[in-house]
């Protein structure tokens, strides 16, 4: 009992010794509380990229998309059924041909029948107008013979009138003269009815023979469209026949194209058309650079704005524009690929092109001022250029401006700049090796494929073979692949 009764007084003492010692514990917090100095905040500064607003001459390029056309095509058509007895070697799925070059023919054997039977039918018309001709001669000789034997009667009737006034001739011989003069004028028109009916064979047989050949002239024609020949240089598509297939009247057969002709037709916004043409008298000139995608390859060529559409078309908008290619261009493109279009605008003097991130939606930009301190300035966004901006404003130019801006950033603030050096590092693609078969799979897709053109495939596989290829044509690649 005792030991318990001490275990006991021990354990009361220890916890008023605890509780006293809390007590003085939140006094002294307390104290300490109320006599703790409040410091004031450091100024917090922000390192921050800035770059240097200089006046320069900006030449805006408008991005659009569009699609190779020739300006010189032709959809070749039977222009009569028949049977295909000929067909050219290079009539086939991107065959070329030469101007001239016979592409097809067909069986000529009616046409040239029916050409046999017009000529005969010539030489009959000719015979008979060699007929008619006779019997017009012979039909004039016959009315002035009988006008002569008209006359002689004539004569004698005045001859027994003028021996009758003079008691030599009688009645009779006067009447007798009279009928035979009579007679010979019902000669005279006989003669000419007949005169008029071989010049009416004449002009039926002249008629007959025009006819004629009319018919041989259609004859010879429908031989000629028994051959169908190319009428310019250029490349056959949409080729659907065989040699030894039938084809109807007027049935579409190919489509020659002229690679040499080629435009880009594309189509700008009401906006950028307007700016196209605001230093152009309202006439859309310009530049235009065609880019066309091949992994990685990119094959470029540089044009001439020659003509807007004539409509907008039925749910469209814009303006759609068509742009010359040269010649050369023809190498690389196709009618029908699918191209980026980049149209130069008219250029801007006076102005900065600044990263697209200073620019708030306000057009307003932070500049360096005193102290480092930032300050807003307001500006005029004429252009926005993917990650850049162009624009103009009064006290800009030589002054350093935040190169983007951060909702931690704002007037009045001070900051550390960092400038970058003039002189930015040339970004190097990254170069990859390829194993042996990687490497084989990539070139006997290149090999295989027949849209890309001869020379960007050659330009393509020397690059495939080198020991380090660019990472960015093999993603391409293989992302064609669907590996």
């Amino acid at each position: 009992m005792r030991s318990l009764m001490g275990l006991f007084l021990l354990a009361l003492t220890i916890g008023i010794l605890a509780l006293a010692a809390g007590s003085v514990r939140n006094a002294l917090l307390e104290r300490w509380a109320r006599e703790t100095q409040i410091r004031p905040a450091s100024e917090r500064v922000f390192a921050v990229n800035v770059v240097l607003a200089k006046s320069v001459t900006a030449s805006p390029r408008i991005r659009a998309f569009g699609e190779i056309r020739s300006r010189r095509t032709l959809d070749l058509r039977a222009p009569l059924g028949g049977t295909i007895v000929e067909l050219a070697k290079d009539f086939v799925e991107g065959g070329k041909v030469v101007k001239g070059q016979l592409l097809l023919r067909l069986d000529p054997e009616d046409m040239q029948a029916a050409l046999d039977v017009a000529e005969t039918e010539i030489s009959e018309a000719r015979a008979e107008l060699s007929e008619a001709t006779a019997a017009l001669v012979l039909a004039k000789d016959e009315v002035a013979a009988a006008r002569a034997q008209a006359d002689l009667r004539k004569a004698a009737l005045v001859r027994q009138q003028n021996l009758l006034t003079r008691n030599v001739g009688t009645e009779t011989a006067v009447e007798t003269a009279a009928l035979a003069e009579s007679a010979a004028d019902q000669l005279v028109l006989g003669k000419r009815q007949s005169l008029a009916q071989a010049e009416a064979r004449l002009n039926r047989a002249e008629t007959m023979l025009a006819r004629q050949n009319i018919h041989l002239n259609e004859a010879k024609r429908r031989l000629a469209e028994t051959e169908i020949h190319a009428d310019f240089d250029g490349i056959l598509s949409s080729v659907s026949v065989v040699e030894g297939g039938l084809v109807g009247n007027n049935e579409k057969i190919a489509r020659l194209i002229d690679p040499d002709a080629l435009e880009v037709a594309f189509r700008l916004s009401n906006t950028q058309f307007t700016r196209l043409v605001a230093d152009n008298d309202g006439i859309a000139r310009g530049e235009v650079t065609v880019r066309l995608d091949l992994f990685g390859e990119d094959v470029t060529a540089n044009g001439t704005i020659e003509r807007v559409g004539a409509e907008v078309g039925s749910g469209q908008t814009g303006r759609q524009i068509f742009a010359r290619l040269p010649a050369s261009s023809s190498f690389a493109f196709r009618p029908g690929d699918f191209v980026s279009v980049e149209v130069t605008e008219p250029a801007l003097d006076e102005v900065a092109v600044l990263p697209a991130a200073a620019v708030d939606s306000a057009g307003k930009v932070l500049v360096l001022g005193d102290n480092d301190r930032l300050e807003e300035l307001a500006l005029i966004v004429l252009r926005k250029q993917e990650d850049q901006v162009i624009v103009r404003g009064d006290g800009l130019f030589g002054r350093e401006v935040v190169e983007a801006r951060s909702p931690l950033l704002g007037v009045g603030i001070r900051v550390k700049p960092v400038r970058q050096d003039s002189q930015s590092e040339v970004q190097v693609p990254e170069m990859i090796e390829l194993t042996p078969e990687r490497r084989a799979r990539l070139m006997s897709f290149v090999e295989k494929n027949g849209f890309i053109p001869g020379d960007a495939k050659k330009r393509l596989l020397a690059r495939l073979k080198e020991d380090k290829v660019p990472a960015e044509m093999v993603n391409r690649i293989e992302a064609r692949m669907g590996g």
